[in-house]
């Protein structure tokens, strides 16, 4: 099933579900052989862009960028508020043009108040500090020439670059968290990951209306688990019962403060076993009239073409998320051809797509037709607050999608980052 702007989840009424001032009336790697970028250098491809000077430590950036100042997020005088999901945009520092193209056409169109990169914002192949900033400076550039606020997760290849250029999550974080329209908080402490945070997004009121939780949803399972290694087992990460005790009691802890549960989304790269467990109706099925029931009983719209990739263990995050009561959704990225979303027990379960052109897609021709970016609605006044959320793909803006590569020299680094 094909979805597209029109086809949409409605969030059901619901059964049991830092301040950062900004109000916002604005509107996998591929397999081995050469790589993509010296292939591409090899045979003569590829755009002429504009060369960056070296460039400082993510601290001496953000120390010269002053005292950090993040902007308030709060919801329009309306009482409405949107909220755009970029995943995997996953290239290195010379970014496919059409990304970034994406990125903007999605922004210009649909006026977002809040931006998440979630997870997987760059790959393998930045071979210095330098490098790595040009890469993360592409996705930034696109909020931040719009003033709009953006937070992000890391998912499985943000660290792909990290053994050549010596810079890990921990520095990615502080770096991002250098920009002026960067929201993220700092990460919680004593908790598996980076990035683990939430945003409170206040209402016209004031008071907090609506949360967003990030959480890293890690990297590679390990080799052996008390001596007994994982084959026949997924092989990617999973979200760690430190995060999920961080989340329930940050939540019971917000419920407290604020004398009500506040309603909220959450997003992580890698997806839950949940979330093939909704596509199918069943634990153990995986005929076509398991997902037909599937599909009945969760309100299913949009594609999956490839099997979801969660890690070995079930994490117990979608059970905690469940019994509180306050999530509304958990989207994800992570595999780049699935955009389906659906209502699993009161939960919305979804993904947003691939976002990233220079990342494998749909085989053949149709490599690039599902390409784009999920959009959040929210109204303070409905139930849930969370209305609906729908997929835009980059056929709607009349991007070229031809199957083939268009990388470009990195974006300037700005003033004090370069």
């Amino acid at each position: 099933m094909t979805e597209n702007r029109n086809e949409h989840v409605d969030v059901p009424s619901p059964a049991e579900q830092n301040s950062t001032d900004h109000s916002s009336d604005h509107g996998s790697a591929e397999p081995g052989g050469l790589g993509r970028r010296t292939f591409m250098t090899l045979t003569g491809l590829g755009a002429a862009g504009t060369a960056v000077a070296a460039a400082p430590s993510a601290a001496a950036a953000q120390a010269s960028h002053g005292a950090r100042r993040a902007p308030r997020l709060r919801f329009r005088k309306d009482g409405t508020y949107t909220i755009v999901q970029f995943n995997d945009t996953q290239d290195d520092e010379k970014i496919d043009r059409r990304t970034l193209e994406l990125m903007r056409a999605v922004l210009d169109d649909e006026r977002p108040d809040l931006v998440i990169l979630n997870g997987d914002n760059i790959t393998g192949g930045c071979d210095t500090p330098l490098e790595m900033r040009q890469a993360m400076n592409n996705v930034a550039q696109p909020m931040e020439e719009r003033q709009i606020p953006w937070a992000i997760t890391f998912g499985n290849h943000d660290e792909d670059s990290t053994p050549s250029s010596g810079v890990d999550e921990a520095q990615m974080l502080a770096f991002y968290r250098s920009y002026r329209y960067n929201v993220n908080g700092p990460t919680a402490r004593g908790v598996t990951g980076q990035g683990n945070s939430h945003l409170l997004i206040d209402g016209t009121n004031g008071r907090p209306a609506f949360n967003v939780w990030l959480l890293d949803s890690g990297r590679y399972a390990p080799g052996t688990i008390d001596g007994q290694d994982l084959t026949g087992y997924p092989t990617w990460d999973w979200v760690r019962m430190d995060q999920v005790d961080w989340y329930y009691r940050t939540s019971v802890e917000l419920e407290r403060r604020h004398r009500r549960a506040i309603p909220s989304l959450m997003f992580i790269h890698i997806p839950l076993w949940e979330y093939r467990f909704m596509w199918f109706g069943s634990v153990d099925g995986r005929t076509a009239a398991d997902h037909e029931r599937g599909v009945a009983r969760h309100q299913i719209v949009g594609e999956r073409n490839e099997e979801e990739c969660p890690g070995p263990f079930n994490s117990g995050l979608f059970s905690a998320v469940q019994h509180r009561g306050d999530v509304k959704g958990i989207f994800c990225g992570h595999d780049h051809v699935n955009t389906y979303s659906g209502n699993y027990y009161g939960v919305l379960l979804g993904y947003a797509g691939n976002t990233g052109f220079g990342t494998y897609g749909l085989s053949g021709a149709e490599r690039n037709r599902l390409r784009g970016a999920r959009v959040y609605r929210l109204d303070e006044s409905a139930d849930g607050v969370l209305v609906d959320t729908t997929m835009r793909f980059a056929s709607e803006f009349g991007i070229d999608l031809t199957a083939d590569d268009q990388w470009m020299e990195p974006l300037p680094l700005p003033k004090g980052r370069a």
